[in-house]
């Protein structure tokens, strides 16, 4: 029975967009409280769909966040609507400004429209991402170079006393918070182009994916699901509870 703690906590109000890192988050039945709530859209074979990094890899650049929401406050049945900041960090406008839209258009050169979705628009709904500290470690030290987690998108990253990569055969296990929060993990995640870019610079780096796919069969993290709902520390102690 692997134990430890949560380490650290993400919340992604925009889809593909840079996201935040909190000391807590509310979790529920729709996953991580304001998590990808907002989308960018764009034309695609005669349907507006999100536009992710995999096709404008630019949309990293910019940071979304709740500001006056921090942590665990968020309502998850109602997040408010997010701010989005440009990349260079100078102007910052609220989800639905016209102004926003204007100022992606221009940046992404490619018309856009603006969903928001409060039940979430992940790619898998209803989920929360969970990734090991120690499968990281691992990852870094086979490539022979760090690999920044905010790659991979994660909620909660956990440092626990199991062995790397060891949590992708958890299929079916739960995770057990000091708190009372319980999550019953599905499956590994199996991972797309998107962590092949660097959040800060954007720079491809395909060498990750095909490691990955080598050596880990593609997977990297757990895709869970909220049991009991509540709240999230970072710090505080998580046990998992295999079947």
């Amino acid at each position: 029975m692997p134990t430890g703690t949560v380490s650290r906590l993400w919340r992604w109000p925009v889809k593909s967009m840079a996201g935040e890192e909190l000391r807590a988050l509310s979790l529920g039945p729709r996953g991580v409280g304001g998590d990808r709530s907002h989308a960018v859209l764009h034309e695609h074979k005669g349907a507006w769909r999100p536009l992710t990094a995999r096709e404008a890899p630019r949309l990293l650049a910019w940071q979304a966040a709740y500001p006056f929401n921090l942590d665990a406050g968020l309502d998850p049945a109602s997040p408010p609507h997010a701010l989005v900041t440009e990349p260079d960090g100078v102007r910052s406008w609220r989800w639905g400004d016209p102004r926003l839209r204007s100022a992606l258009e221009r940046d992404l050169e490619r018309p856009v429209r603006l969903e928001r979705d409060v039940t979430g628009i992940p790619d898998v709904p209803g989920t929360v991402l969970v990734t090991v500290a120690g499968s990281l470690a691992a990852l870094s030290a086979e490539l022979g170079t760090d690999v920044d987690a905010r790659r991979f998108r994660t909620n909660l990253q956990l440092e626990l006393d199991a062995e790397p990569w060891a949590e992708l055969t958890w299929g079916g296990a739960e995770i057990e918070l000091e708190g009372g929060v319980r999550l019953r993990i599905d499956h590994a995640c199996e991972r797309c182009a998107i962590p092949t870019r660097d959040p800060d610079t954007q720079q491809k780096w395909p060498q990750l994916l095909r490691h990955l796919a080598a050596e880990h069969g593609q997977d990297f993290g757990l895709l869970a699901r909220v049991r009991v709902p509540g709240r999230v520390y970072a710090g505080e102690s998580v046990r998992i509870v295999t079947p």
